[in-house]
């Protein structure tokens, strides 16, 4: 049943240390949120953001360190998932079984079998799920796609994407040793294989297989998302030619790679994704994308996009972004989620594991060193080394959701 338009959406939050507690920040700028619990592995990242909430918002929310504590509450609507990647398919789909709606950051999950997990998940209990790639519900982003829809580039063969930043570079591992005693490594590891404890590998999560797949799955669910939009793409490539490694520090601790090129090849047109880690890029961006079109080239970051005629074929033009796309976006879950109306979210579960998948085909065939196919229907590559990077074996006794 709808919500009344001014009922409050009481929102718990799993997962407190970053972009979760970006996103709460957001979320409680809008009107008729009321937080009632925080959620996370370590104490001491709990007791701070306890103590960071009751400051903002003059009430001290309950705190839990089990995120199925937070699933058996019955005040609580809606849950933000600001886990580390390898979280979020598990906890967004018991968050559906338990009958609550989900805010999740990007990437949707942590493998394509995760994010198809995830789509069946909200099918079956047909519960609000908004994936948190906030630049659908930016101004300037929502201008560029009219403007692309329009038709005015002309043919646009090839979209390029870039993404240089430096953070997958590791020069040092931290030795294994003990947890820290404020943390519940064991819960923090979930359903990831069991590795001794590394501040490296708790710190930089997303440099490792087990939980992340690097800038590739950290910017490219973003920025991918831009190109898959704009260029009304659906489905699955026609093939995938990757290729990766460690160039810029041959030495680099990180297993992610910190330079990387994909090229997905899409009938009429191709998709160019590049990584490298060192922070330049073209047209004075270590990130964005380049549209090349017949009558000229769009090129585009998170602050502005700008037309490059071709030739005098029209006009230059340049758009400037406006400052709040991330209060919009978890505004528009509210609204969704007092509606229920899934039609309108922004970024709806299907398209983030669409644009989740696009990140992890680019890993998967520089991982495999092969040009690949995907038969999103049957789920597999028909390539049987590919075919064991779909799905991450759960630790035991974690379990991952099956339709």
């Amino acid at each position: 049943m709808p919500m009344n338009a001014n009922d409050n959406v009481r929102v718990a939050l799993i997962g407190c240390r970053s972009m979760g507690w970006a996103d709460l920040q957001a979320m409680m700028q809008n009107p008729g949120v009321e937080l009632v619990a925080l959620c996370d592995v370590d104490r001491g990242v709990l007791e701070r953001r306890t103590n960071d909430a009751e400051k903002n918002w003059g009430r001290r929310p309950d705190q839990h360190g089990d995120y199925r504590q937070v699933l058996e509450r019955q005040d609580v609507d809606a849950v933000i998932i600001g886990t580390p990647d390898h979280w979020h398919c598990k906890i967004m789909t018991d968050t559906c079984a338990a009958g609550k709606d989900v805010y999740v950051e990007k990437p949707a999950a942590n493998s394509i079998a995760e994010c198809d997990a995830m789509v069946a998940a909200q099918k079956r209990y047909g519960r609000v799920v908004q994936v948190g790639q906030q630049k659908h519900s930016a101004e300037h982003w929502q201008k560029l796609h009219e403007f692309i829809k329009s038709g005015r580039l002309g043919h646009i063969a090839r979209v390029k994407i870039w993404a240089n930043f430096t953070y997958v570079v590791l020069p040092e591992l931290a030795p294994d040793t003990t947890p820290p005693a404020e943390l519940d490594y064991d819960m923090w590891l979930g359903p990831a294989p069991m590795r001794p404890y590394s501040l490296t590998r708790n710190q930089s999560w997303r440099c490792f297989w087990d939980y992340g797949g690097g800038l590739m799955t950290d910017m490219g669910p973003h920025l991918l998302d831009m190109a898959l939009w704009h260029m009304n793409v659906q489905g699955m490539p026609q093939r995938v030619i990757a290729s990766g490694g460690n160039y810029v520090l041959p030495t680099n601790k990180a297993e992610t790679f910190d330079t990387l090129s994909v090229v997905y090849e899409l009938g009429d047109f191709s998709i160019e994704w590049s990584n490298t880690a060192i922070a330049t890029g073209p047209y004075g961006s270590i990130n964005g994308l380049e549209f090349k079109g017949q009558n000229g080239t769009v090129v585009t970051n998170y602050d502005w996009w700008e037309v490059i005629p071709q030739a005098g074929r029209m006009e230059a033009m340049r758009v400037t972004a406006t400052p709040g796309e991330h209060v919009v976006h978890t505004g528009n879950f509210l609204e969704c989620v007092r509606s229920r109306r899934i039609d309108r979210l922004a970024c709806p579960i299907t398209h983030g594991a669409l644009c989740a998948k696009y990140a992890h085909l680019g890993n998967i065939a520089a991982r495999t060193g092969l040009p690949l196919t995907y038969d999103d229907q049957h789920h597999t590559f028909h390539n049987k080394a590919a075919d064991k990077l779909l799905a991450r074996p759960y630790r035991k006794p974690w379990k991952m959701f099956k339709e």
